[in-house]
């Protein structure tokens, strides 16, 4: 398989340095934006506003359209708008090109991963995951990132991670595209959870307590969504949670942060998207529905929601009875 032409549907921080990443691979690459302005003064700055000290690479077009045919399609928007792009682009795809989510979440709603999403928007397309510890910034710039790659193929998998590959990008490639998918969401949500325990000031034991009750709350999610253990304790689970709850380049983290310190939910999200605070409610239902016990995430999910104020939800936790671990 030839992964030649690949291109990248949506223009943000994430778009644009998977763009980079992939133009250094040696790739023809294409960065499609969302609207023509906003296309054409990228095209002409090769820069993007939310990365603003990176250059674009002279070797990715920059357009408003998906134009000719690609090999491979990088959509790269939220979770929740990602049926809207993978059908909107559908009509210029062949069958069986390769579809690629690069968001982390699960549908509301429907309670749909992001590869039944592409798979029930274009039925003919060849769905696959990319995840694990990576920020833009650091990507866009060339600094050494590993992710996990997942199609339910297997050459399809080696033949992708190899196309968007260089030395400085590493996707590993994988068959378990639901550990891939679990592991991107539900480490999204856990990342909040941080993020408040931090802000509430509770110190770096409460951090470490919190990232490995909520890791041991993946891994049971996983487990019964049919995920394979070496996944969810791979990139683009265990070393995903890592970075995320850890690090204030997180979205999600970020979030947790300013509710700890006393910030409703839409005033500390601001004007950034934090992807746990969408799929938190998902991600519960689901877990309710399996009988899956996920105190932690269920916790972050009541205080996005209103139902527990940060302080009864750590009383909560605190008060549960003591079992064995």
């Amino acid at each position: 398989m030839a992964f030649d032409r690949i291109a990248v549907v949506g223009a943000g921080a994430w778009g644009t340095a998977l763009a980079n990443a992939i133009a250094r691979a040696g790739r023809n690459v294409t960065l499609v934006a969302r609207d023509r302005a906003k296309a054409a003064a990228m095209a002409a700055s090769r820069n993007n506003p939310r990365l603003p000290d990176i250059r674009i690479d002279e070797r990715v077009a920059v357009t408003a359209e998906l134009g000719g045919p690609a090999d491979a399609v990088l959509l790269v928007v939220p979770a929740q708008a990602l049926r809207a792009a993978a059908k909107a682009v559908a009509p210029a795809l062949h069958a069986h090109t390769a579809v690629i989510a690069c968001a982390k979440g699960i549908e509301r709603g429907t309670h749909r991963f992001m590869s039944e999403v592409i798979a029930e928007a274009i039925p003919a397309a060849l769905p696959a995951i990319l995840s694990g510890p990576s920020f833009a910034v650091d990507v866009a710039r060339g600094l050494p990132t590993a992710v996990t790659l997942a199609a339910r193929d297997r050459k399809t998998a080696e033949a992708l991670a190899r196309a968007l590959g260089s030395a400085s990008f590493r996707p590993y490639h994988s068959t378990d595209v639901r550990g891939v998918e679990i592991g991107g969401a539900a480490k999204n949500v856990l990342a909040i959870g941080a993020g408040i325990v931090a802000g509430r000031g509770l110190g770096a034991s409460a951090a470490a307590a919190l990232t490995a009750r909520g890791f041991a709350e993946l891994l049971r999610f996983g487990k019964v969504f049919g995920a394979r253990a070496e996944t969810l304790t791979g990139l683009s689970g265990l070393g995903d949670l890592i970075l995320t709850c850890s690090s204030p380049q997180s979205r999600n983290f970020s979030l947790g942060i300013a509710i700890g310190k006393g910030a409703s939910p839409a005033e500390g999200a601001g004007d950034k998207l934090a992807e746990g605070a969408f799929t938190a409610s998902a991600l519960i239902d689901m877990a309710i529905e399996k009988k899956i016990d996920m105190p932690v995430a269920a916790a972050v999910a009541a205080v996005l929601d209103g139902t527990l104020g940060v302080d009864g939800a750590i009383e909560a936790l605190l008060t549960r009875p003591f079992r064995a671990e």
